[in-house]
């Protein structure tokens, strides 16, 4: 019983997993592109707004010093170990591999005993400035989605800020100022994240609570996204609706979270006391093992993948757009101004995709019937509007009922459709004419006109002069028959369909 029961629950489990997998997690209402959907119409692409899945970042960044001679090494200098600062009997040594302490070793797995690290020279220098500046680029713009994270192996700096860019180092704004006296150091009253609000989620603070000295297990510094990212979706961000409406309607708030460059300004190294003790300088540097920053390629939500190609990341576009930011329409879709797609409205989104140009060709192809096209986005599709002379279709190149196509005509001439104009019943061919397929007279050589009522030579330099009617013709002067006359009727009436039994 106990099996049967086991047996049943699991198939339950099965059928329910299996068709939970099309509906999105909370963190992924935009991880698809389009679907196929039925309409009357047939299956067509339903298109939505999408993003790249989160990634860490820091396996694409390049990292840069400066002053570019700051890492340690070069020439050999001793400096204090880490947990005592009066034992200063460690050695950076760039020339040898186990005593050296590169930049990259910011980001390296921890591999080595002990831990790996890259690490300034000590302040040697004093009392001028130990300043460095650690910039991290991307050449991509990217959407913070976690904390960014520093994990320093010496004491965590007296004075440091970060920084952001957003157009690729150009020009940068703070991010967070970090001190032991925020007052002193910047001249601004401490705060945390813990402060703010929805209303002053985008104020640059400075804190105090990660720029304490020597603690062996005070090593991390932290800007706080998450924190932020809880004042609109709750603290376990479980409304995460209530984010992506706040991000897609206020610009300035999603500006916040996208970085094309972050920067690390070190301005004071840890000291761990109120005042520089200049008998021990090797106690002071800057060490950082670690930096961790995840996040996503910003694709304007036109992409759902961002390829690394020539070391250099780029959105692998949807929506008929191109750039390395999805940020502009492909060529020939450029009918109306590219604009980025929608977090709203949930969970969907809207795609905002890029439609084809009016003129480009083979999209808004009338055959001179119609000068207007229109885009129908469920279709992906142009069509022309208003076709003219009897025409309808996507490019006016189907006949309207009741009209059928000129075989003796091209698709761009006025006359390519034409009404039922002989059936052998009502409508004859006239002097001899032949009804081909209910469309068209077959005329003599000596006629003319829709059903052979006319002669030839009428339209010949001089006329007909003094030639007789030909047989079957009315007399010279006579006008139309009254067979001619009922012709528009007789047209409408074989137009019709016929009546049911």
């Amino acid at each position: 019983m106990y099996l049967s029961r086991f047996l049943s629950l699991h198939t339950l489990w099965v059928t329910v997993s299996s068709v939970m997998q099309h509906y999105p997690s909370v963190w992924g209402h935009y991880d698809v592109c389009k679907t196929q959907i039925y309409t009357e119409e047939g299956k067509v692409w339903d298109y939505m707004a999408c993003q790249p899945e989160a990634r860490d970042m820091i396996k694409y960044v390049k990292v840069t010093l400066d002053p570019p001679d700051i890492t340690c090494g070069d020439p050999p200098e001793t400096f204090c170990a880490m947990g005592n600062p009066y034992m200063c009997n460690n050695e950076c040594d760039a020339s040898t591999q186990e005593l050296a302490h590169p930049p990259e070793l910011m980001f390296d797995l921890e591999g080595r005993h002990p831990s790996t690290f890259w690490q300034s020279t000590t302040w040697k220098d004093y009392p001028k400035p130990l300043h460095v500046n650690i910039t991290l680029s991307w050449n991509k713009t990217i959407e913070l989605t976690d904390n960014i994270v520093i994990t320093f192996e010496s004491g965590r700096p007296d004075q440091m800020i970060l920084e952001k860019s957003l157009d690729y180092g150009r020009t940068w704004q703070p991010y967070q100022y970090y001190a032991t006296d925020c007052l002193d150091a910047f001249h601004m009253d401490p705060k945390s994240v813990r402060d703010l609000s929805q209303h002053t989620v985008l104020e640059i603070i400075c804190t105090e609570e990660y720029s304490t000295g020597y603690m062996t297990n005070s090593k991390i510094i932290h800007f706080e996204i998450k924190d932020r990212f809880a004042f609109f979706a709750g603290p376990r961000l479980h409304n995460m609706a209530s984010l992506y409406g706040q991000l897609d309607t206020t610009k300035k708030l999603r500006d916040f979270f996208t970085i094309t460059d972050l920067r690390i300004r070190l301005l004071r190294p840890a000291t761990g006391e109120i005042y520089v003790d200049e008998q021990h300088l090797a106690r002071y540097f800057y060490a950082i093992s670690d930096i961790r920053v995840y996040g996503r390629c910003k694709c304007n939500l036109h992409a759902t993948g961002c390829k690394e190609e020539n070391k250099r990341l780029l959105c692998e576009c949807e929506h008929n757009t191109t750039g390395p930011d999805c940020g502009k329409c492909k060529k020939n879709y450029q009918g109306r101004p590219w604009s980025a797609g929608s977090y709203l409205p949930i969970p969907k989104g809207t795609a905002n995709i890029c439609i084809p140009s009016i003129s480009s060709i083979g999209n808004c192809e009338c055959f001179g019937h119609s000068n207007r096209c229109s885009y129908i986005e469920l279709l992906n599709t142009v069509i022309c509007v208003s076709c003219k002379h009897n025409t309808r279709g996507q490019h006016c190149e189907l006949c309207r009922l009741g009209y059928f196509r000129n075989a003796s005509a091209e698709l761009d001439d006025e006359n390519v459709c034409i009404a039922n104009v002989c059936d052998n019943e009502l409508l004859h061919c006239q002097n001899g004419g032949t009804c081909i397929n209910n469309v068209r007279c077959q005329c003599p050589p000596a006629y003319t006109g829709i059903l052979c009522e006319k002669l030839r030579c009428e339209r010949e330099p001089g006329g007909c002069g003094g030639r007789s009617s030909a047989p079957g013709r009315a007399g010279e002067g006579a006008g139309p028959g009254p067979r001619l006359l009922l012709l528009p009727l007789l047209a409408l009436l074989a137009a019709r369909p016929p009546r049911g039994c």
